[in-house]
């Protein structure tokens, strides 16, 4: 019978330590949970979860404010998920806030990260929707690494081709670099521009003392460069060389045209130019009237000495002295 009551008694011990283990373990996870609290719903939207569980925690600034309600899937770009969150925060949390998901450590569960918003946003209600950011997750990373390092090794390859091609002297680069007087030609060229570039500023430095010492109000070529009126003038003096020199090219063609015209027509001046006899005989015929005129002086000579014809000579002579000094009385 004693050894029954001690059964028993054990029996009972050990219900009630299991209750009470229950009840702290259903306390704990109720805590956890937030089961024996009063709790408000917000919602956001995100386009991946990464993982995101029912019942994970929620954090505002790093504080467990909540728990993962639920997560639904809306369509193939939008997923809602609901936080239930401690009333106690209802008046810390305002409608700018924004809502991202993180990983607690770093190989711990998902969790979501409520981070407060920068304005001054009206306080949060149960059942509004807050935005949400969506970080770049390790897979993402991972692949962007992957294609970097893909791009990386085809990069490598590609300048290796390159220098050994320039190391073998291929290419204008190649040439330069193992050519030695293809890099002096090189050399003198840049020498030479040089040079020539020393040469055009000399110049321009000339050019700029020429205009600077022309005297604007003064001289000729200040005049024309600062006097409209003079500068019109000059246009006009040029466009009246323009049609002189027009009008002169049209007498010239029109005198062109009348040697023409008298070499091909029949007249006087084509027989004379043209007909060697015509000419000899002309040259005979004024040989015969300068022959002729010299006799007649020499007639006229021989009359002014005839004692016939001396005194009316003589008398021609002193009426041309009278008159001419007549005229210097005159004068």
């Amino acid at each position: 019978m004693k050894h029954t009551n001690n059964q028993k008694l054990r029996l009972g011990v050990f219900v009630i330590l299991g209750a009470l283990i229950f009840i702290v373990a259903i306390y704990f996870i109720g805590e956890r949970k937030n089961l024996f609290e009063t709790t408000f719903t917000i919602h956001s939207d995100f386009k991946n979860v990464n993982g995101l569980m029912l019942g994970n925690n929620v954090r505002y600034s790093g504080i467990n404010v909540g728990t993962v309600k639920a997560i639904e899937m809306f369509n193939d770009s939008t997923i809602q998920v609901s936080m239930a969150i401690d009333q106690k925060m209802i008046t810390h949390l305002k409608q700018d806030a924004i809502a991202t998901i993180g990983s607690d450590g770093l190989v711990g569960n998902m969790i979501v990260n409520i981070i407060p918003g920068a304005g001054n946003a009206a306080v949060i209600t149960s059942g509004d929707h807050i935005k949400s950011y969506s970080k770049i997750g390790t897979d993402e990373m991972l692949n962007t690494l992957n294609t970097t390092n893909e791009n990386a090794a085809l990069l490598t390859s590609k300048l290796l081709n390159i220098t050994d091609a320039i190391t073998k002297g291929k290419g204008t680069l190649g040439m330069l670099i193992n050519d030695t007087i293809a890099a002096n030609n090189l050399k003198q060229t840049i020498q030479y521009l040089k040079l020539t570039s020393l040469e055009a500023n000399k110049t321009m430095t000339k050019i700029n003392s020429i205009i600077g010492a022309v005297d604007l109000k003064n001289s000729a070529a200040g005049v024309l460069l600062t006097d409209p009126e003079q500068g019109d003038k000059v246009k006009d003096m040029i466009t009246n060389l323009n049609q002189s020199s027009a009008d002169i090219k049209t007498v010239i063609d029109n005198l062109n045209e009348t040697i023409t015209s008298f070499k091909d027509s029949n007249g006087a001046f084509k027989y004379i130019t043209d007909d060697k006899e015509a000419v000899e005989s002309l040259k005979a015929s004024i040989k015969n009237i300068n022959e002729g005129t010299d006799k007649f002086n020499q007639n006229m000579e021989a009359l002014k000495h005839n004692f016939l014809t001396r005194g009316y000579f003589n008398k021609l002579e002193r009426q041309e002295k009278k008159a001419a000094k007549q005229l210097e009385k005159e004068n």
